[in-house]
């Protein structure tokens, strides 16, 4: 059995940058001697997903892509020869992002991300939006899988995932920073069955303001042939308290699935859909601070 093994880090953020450093990689020590192949860090984990009021001190807060935070956790990735997503408040201009960097188990940055679909309503309204989504193809000790990543309220749009799988992803990274109640689990549920892609999602735990743990894994195979119906997906969910919790996704049986079963782009009918890239909004929908 061809086996990744992600590490959902459901921990407690510090008072600082550099307590977070530490708490990190403390958690990516534990990781690997869980035999992890991915270490994958909940939202926005260079300021334990905080915004200051002011906003020239969240500039202060903001860290450069290749900045000494995160080339840390590139470096620590290397000497565990474990992938690590680090996520961080990234220093960009006009304005800072919500950002996600894969690093493969050899140190070297595979995957650059920032949350396409930021929380305009709320605190996030003084960061940037992300471009577009992306797919790399991540080496792990088994060989190669097609990775993806989206970040919290990217699951909430059926586009995302879907644009990851169209991109090739078998499997999406899914920091988080909110409370992952029955429904937002239901949506991660549904991104990956409508994709046949399995979904990882790391958030912080019960005690951070606004979180409640439940850091979850759905592996996307819906049918096994000797079983009669349908079967849970969820491989590993979480409850509110700290620690590090493995999903276990069989790749092999992810990708026999994948060759034979109907959902993914298997029987799309893509020039049906013209009206989804539409930009039109109109009521009931309408937002004053909704942001192109």
């Amino acid at each position: 059995m061809n086996t990744l093994k992600i590490a959902l880090l459901q921990i407690m953020p510090g008072n600082n940058i550099e307590e977070n450093k530490r708490i990190g990689e403390e958690a990516c020590r534990k990781a690997k001697l869980l035999d992890a192949d991915i270490a994958l860090f909940p939202e926005m984990w260079s300021c334990g997903y905080s915004f200051p009021e002011n906003p020239a001190e969240l500039e202060e807060l903001a860290v450069s892509a290749d900045g000494e935070f995160v080339s840390f956790f590139g470096n620590l990735a290397a000497e565990l020869e474990m992938a690590v997503g680090i996520t961080f408040l990234e220093k960009h201009s006009p304005q800072p992002r919500n950002t996600l960097r894969l690093f493969d188990r050899h140190g070297k940055s595979v995957l650059t991300y920032a949350k396409v679909h930021t929380c305009d309503f709320g605190d996030e309204k003084v960061l940037c939006a992300g471009d577009d989504f992306y797919v790399c193809e991540l080496d792990i000790k088994n060989g190669v899988v097609k990775t993806g990543a989206m970040i919290c309220y990217d699951r909430e749009f059926p586009e995302s995932a879907r644009i990851l799988m169209l991109k090739g992803a078998e499997v999406i990274l899914v920091p988080n920073a909110c409370p992952m109640e029955i429904n937002r689990l239901s949506q991660l549920r549904a991104r990956a069955y409508e994709n046949m892609c399995a979904i990882a999602t790391a958030n912080y735990p019960g005690g951070k303001p606004d979180c409640n743990g439940h850091s979850s894994a759905f592996d996307g195979i819906a049918y096994r042939p000797k079983d009669s119906g349908s079967r849970d997906m969820l491989v590993v969910e979480a409850g509110e308290n700290e620690g590090i919790y493995i999903a276990n996704i069989d790749l092999d049986e992810l990708r026999d699935y994948r060759s034979r079963e109907v959902h993914g782009n298997a029987y799309r009918h893509p020039k049906k859909y013209s009206l989804l890239t539409k930009e039109e909004i109109r009521e009931p929908f309408i937002r004053g601070d909704y942001r192109k």
